[in-house]
């Protein structure tokens, strides 16, 4: 192995709650500084001296662009005469947003490579107005989120307005008629003290065609914390308004409601729903006047309650859809053009997806909704003048997306459109295993390898564990490309998600982060206990928060794993919060700023428990040098900490990407990022890759 590129290793201590806590590399904070650049140059030659060289790569490369070829397809949205939806053909970088006239012809809205040959600039979200006249549209460039806000008239294709800037994560909410809504913006940089500019949101009324910076009217959210998140809603009718407020991803939201008709459209007289509740809570106004409250109030895996808009009191919401036992609520949907209206109820059950259906009156439940497969049920959708139809996307492992519609007349679901590429999926075989952690929990995981196949097995062991996510059965040309080869794929479903509910989810954040990387240790140790693998051919991944739990892995259980691809990583748990958005998740990890809480970051901190002489496994680390959310930076300290620090010749490598950031990407970029770490893994694992990945699946 090459001599890794050296970093400079300074003494810096700090004394903090008094714990003495180095950072030997906060110099490669400053991604800017001349020796930082020399540093990451270096580190870049390095990934690809090792990188290039793997064998199997033009194979790999080939067959993942074929899988990829499969496209995608979103669930349709109505408005008015028209429908809307995403698709992405096979020679597609990007979905392109569509629409479907009234005279069922069918055009481009926005593709994102049109605006951008490149293919960085990502489509970040889209809204039509009630009446489905105008679309408002979000685009991002370069990977940074940075979303610009924009308006387009259906009809002609022109764009109205835009852009308007500092929109990112902004819900857009149209008051009918399609001359203004409300929506969210940060303040600009000016108004907000040095460091902050990524905080800051407030809820303004825009009207379509005047000036954002002196017209929009502050709506709400000025003097409350500076990290508050804001979602915006309006009845269809368009007399009801909904703000929803969260502390950064805190799994709790403030919520209010204003009649639109007793008050101005300038100055809504919000009256709370909840406020200070430990809670998740939102409110859809149906079209029969009624107010659905979706929540996890006293039902962590959460229920659906009916109730008066007008008193929307916590004693006056009536159990629609109780909490179910065993099932997560995940989503519902109202047709109401039937002798009786029905409600349908998508659940996942130990990460697998189902519908029920449901009395819409008193919440009986009377059937269920036939779907495809053990696999992800995405969003239901319904007519919003109501109807007898819904649409809902669907994926398993070997399913690229599809939309399926369920008809309530017939009760009958059927394939109303599939992923427009043609592709030969290998068969594969997933199981759901159950295993023990440390404590005792009964934590479950998805398998997959090829059907007939025995004896330890290259492997692959996924995990996120945080932030209430959940890991269900999709489509992932990089799993079929690895089963496919000969290799096994296990995805567990980590506390800290939100596979059981909301108790799962806190069961694995805060003071009790520790039990996620027990699972994740438990996982792995019943993949070898079930002979599928070893710790000598036994790989780990994970990005972002899933970053965060393999460096965790890595460092606690250095023995246990043979290689690791550590995407986008959080590592640095002591200095998080001042870099990126990391102020926004001290609700899920704590703040170093408090005594106790810094107790529970530095007892895992993977920077901080890399000691030298200690045989680590081989890393590579992912960064992407627009990335807003996570800083690269935790990725460069900890990687120069265990090129210092490691006593085996496993190689440590840093692949450092430009122009593309923590999210959507195009198909290429992606192509070339799974051919890096899939191939990495492959090598370190003895997985063979050869040129036996042809169009068709492996032979011999």
């Amino acid at each position: 192995m090459t001599p890794f590129p050296p970093a400079h290793r300074a003494d810096i201590v700090e004394e903090i709650h008094g714990h003495r806590v180095a950072d030997p590399y906060r110099a490669l904070e400053d991604a800017g500084s001349p020796e930082t650049r020399e540093w990451l140059a270096a580190q870049d030659r390095l990934f690809h001296k090792v990188a290039d060289a793997l064998p199997g790569r033009a194979g790999l490369r080939r067959r993942l662009t074929e899988l990829l070829g499969a496209g995608s397809v979103g669930a349709p949205v109505w408005r008015g005469g028209r429908r809307f939806f995403t698709r992405r053909t096979a020679d597609q970088e990007h979905p392109v947003l569509y629409t479907v006239d009234p005279d069922g012809s069918e055009r481009v809205l926005v593709d994102p490579t049109a605006l951008d040959p490149e293919g960085t600039t990502t489509l970040d979200g889209w809204q039509p107005d009630k009446e489905g006249r105008r679309l408002a549209y979000k685009l991002s460039t370069g990977g940074d989120e940075e979303s610009l806000l924009y308006v387009m008239d259906i009809a002609s294709g022109e764009r109205v307005e835009g852009p308007i800037d500092r929109s990112r994560y902004s819900s857009v909410a149209w008051l009918p008629g399609g001359e203004a809504y409300y929506y969210v913006r940060r303040l600009p940089a000016r108004d907000v003290p040095a460091g902050e500019e990524q905080y800051h949101r407030r809820v303004y009324l825009h009207r379509v065609g005047t000036e954002p910076d002196t017209d929009d009217v502050l709506i709400f959210g000025a003097g409350m914390d500076k990290t508050n998140y804001y979602g915006v809603g309006v009845s269809r009718d368009g007399r009801w308004l909904t703000v929803s407020s969260s502390q950064g991803t805190a799994p709790r939201n403030d919520l209010w409601i204003a009649d639109l008709s007793a008050s101005p459209l300038e100055s809504p007289e919000l009256r709370p729903v909840q406020v200070g509740v430990d809670a998740g809570t939102g409110v859809h106004i149906g079209r029969d006047g009624r107010a659905y409250i979706f929540t996890d109030r006293d039902a962590p895996r959460s229920r659906l309650c009916v109730a008066d808009p007008s008193d929307l009191a916590y004693e006056a919401w009536r159990d629609l859809i109780p909490q179910d036992p065993e099932a997560v609520l995940t989503d519902f949907a109202i047709l109401d053009d039937l002798e009786r209206p029905i409600l349908l109820a998508g659940w996942t059950r130990h990460a697998i997806s189902e519908i029920t259906v449901h009395d819409l009156e008193t919440g009986e439940r009377t059937g269920t909704v036939p779907t495809p497969g053990l696999g992800s049920i995405g969003g239901i959708v319904e007519r919003p003048e109501g109807g007898h139809e819904a649409w809902f996307g669907y994926t398993d492992n070997v399913t690229p997306s599809s939309v399926m519609r369920y008809d309530a007349r017939t009760r009958e679901t059927t394939l109303w459109a599939s992923a427009p590429g043609t592709v030969e999926v290998p068969e594969i075989e997933t199981r759901q295993v159950t295993y023990s952690s440390a404590d005792g929990t009964q934590v479950r995981m998805l398998v997959s390898s090829l059907p007939g196949r025995t004896g330890p097995r290259p492997t692959i062991l996924y995990g996120y564990g945080g932030f209430n996510i959940s890991l269900t059965p999709s489509y992932s040309a990089s799993i079929l490309a690895w089963v496919e080869a000969g290799g096994v794929y296990a995805i567990a479903n980590l506390r800290g998600g939100s596979e059981e509910g909301e108790d799962w989810h806190r069961a694995g954040m805060r003071d009790r982060k520790q039990n996620v990387f027990d699972d994740f240790h438990a996982a792995a140790e019943k993949l070898i206990e079930d002979g599928l693998t070893t710790p000598s051919l036994l790989a780990i991944s994970g990005g972002s928060n899933g970053g965060l739990l393999v460096g965790a892995a890595l460092t606690q259980r250095p023995d246990l794993y043979r290689a690791v691809v550590c995407s986008a990583p959080l590592l640095d748990m002591v200095r998080y919060e001042r870099f990126g958005l990391g102020q926004t998740w001290n609700d899920e990890y704590g703040t170093a700023d408090d005594p106790e809480e810094f107790g529970w970051l530095i007892g895992y901190s993977p920077y901080h428990h890399v000691h030298p002489g200690t045989a680590y496994p081989a890393v590579l680390f992912t960064t992407f040098g627009s990335d807003t959310r996570v800083d690269p930076l935790h990725a460069r300290k900890m990687c120069a900490a265990l090129q210092y620090a490691t006593a085996s010749e496993s190689p440590i490598l840093l692949r450092n990407e430009s122009d593309v950031g923590h999210a959507a990407r195009s198909v290429t970029r992606s192509v070339d990022l799974m051919t890096d770490t899939l191939s990495f893994l492959a090598a370190q694992t003895g997985l063979p890759l050869g040129d036996e990945l042809t169009s068709g699946l492996i032979t011999g």
